[in-house]
């Protein structure tokens, strides 16, 4: 029996893991083991998430926490060493571009264990965002990469790695097992669905006050959902008094399911999360992105998905462009995981 270790540490990767889980168990010669650094920690961000998805209670959390980019990575691969030793897998799977997908990688590829990157190849090609690093040594490191489009194949042949696959998106695969659960019950009617949380939007109080005044303008109510971290700099750090913006609702992370639910019924997302962006696309929901780029090049077109970074302002005018056409079957259709976990089991076992 082959043994594989999923790291995983943050929101997006709880929701890229759970389709590899479900495929991996229909493979009775694998044996899967998951890691939690504990990079999220708060209960909102992460145990709600394995509760909701039916991810198994990981096997080891690291419990590693906040910190710098530097404590964070160094303490994950410290942690993980040893975890390694105690294992032994044929292979380590990582997803996206967070500290712990670095870190895991780093830590497996010193001690010659192969790495699965899910959701290779991506760029936003703006080295300033540490995301954008995790990326591309995490793809120079693994020995298989699997790319959601034919987009994040070509950036990585411009890199010189030929042997990435195509794979489709595997949070298309979630989305896809998770709508016929949704509870539809109580739906708020004529809203946007807001998540902000990225320092170069929130660690500047003035640029953060502009997007507020910015989303509190807006013709339908703003439900937003806050990050713990975020809430505390508007309310510890900035002592910003929430209640003058009124036309915002203010509320605490939401859990896989409810989130989507916002996502399904909004009239729009405002956002800068990459996960978010390919979710309302997935969804055919209008998105505005605060980022000056995007590694998910392929929502641009026909502005079903657009950019606002100078002035925030310029929410209201993106919202106001009608989107076109969303293209099908752009991120696969919705067997992502199974072509994965399909791929590893056919190099685990070459022999």
């Amino acid at each position: 029996m082959k043994k594989i270790i999923s790291v995983i540490g943050a929101r997006p990767q709880f929701i890229k893991a759970a389709p590899i889980e479900v495929a991996i168990a229909e493979h009775k010669s694998l044996k899967h083991y998951s890691v939690h650094t504990g990079q999220h920690y708060d209960p909102n961000m992460s145990d709600i998430f394995f509760n909701e998805l039916g991810l198994e209670t990981p096997h080891i959390n690291l419990n590693v926490g906040s910190g710098t980019h530097a404590s964070q990575t160094a303490q994950i691969l410290l942690a993980l060493d040893p975890v390694l030793d105690e294992i032994n897998p044929d292979l380590l799977i990582v997803y996206g571009d967070t500290n712990s997908t670095l870190a895991a990688t780093l830590c497996a590829v010193k001690k010659h264990i192969p790495v699965a990157h899910i959701e290779a190849g991506l760029r936003s090609f703006n080295r300033a965002m540490p995301e954008e690093i995790n990326r591309v040594l995490t793809d120079h490191a693994s020995t298989l990469l699997y790319a959601p489009t034919q987009v994040a194949i070509d950036n990585l042949k411009q890199e010189g790695i030929e042997n990435a696959e195509i794979s489709g998106d595997v949070m298309l695969d979630m989305i896809l097992l998770a709508k016929g659960k949704l509870n539809m019950d109580a739906i708020v009617k004529d809203f946007y669905y807001v998540t902000i949380h990225r320092p170069y939007n929130t660690d500047n109080p003035a640029r953060m006050l502009s997007i507020l005044n910015a989303l509190n303008s807006l013709k339908h109510r703003v439900i937003f959902s806050v990050h713990p971290r975020t809430m505390n700099l508007l309310q510890a750090e900035y002592k910003m008094n929430l209640g003058v913006f009124g036309n915002i609702e203010f509320i605490e992370p939401q859990g896989y399911f409810e989130n989507l639910k916002y996502l399904t019924t909004s009239e729009a997302i405002i956002t800068d999360s990459g996960g978010m962006q390919k979710e309302a696309y997935f969804l055919k929901k209008q998105c505005v992105t605060v980022r000056s780029e995007t590694e998910w090049i392929e929502t641009l077109a026909n502005n079903c998905n657009q950019l606002v970074w100078e002035t925030p302002s310029d929410i209201l005018k993106a919202l106001n462009v009608t989107p076109g056409n969303f293209i099908e079957n752009i991120y696969g259709k919705g067997d992502a995981a199974k072509n994965i976990v399909a791929s590893i089991y056919k190099y685990l076992y070459a022999d």
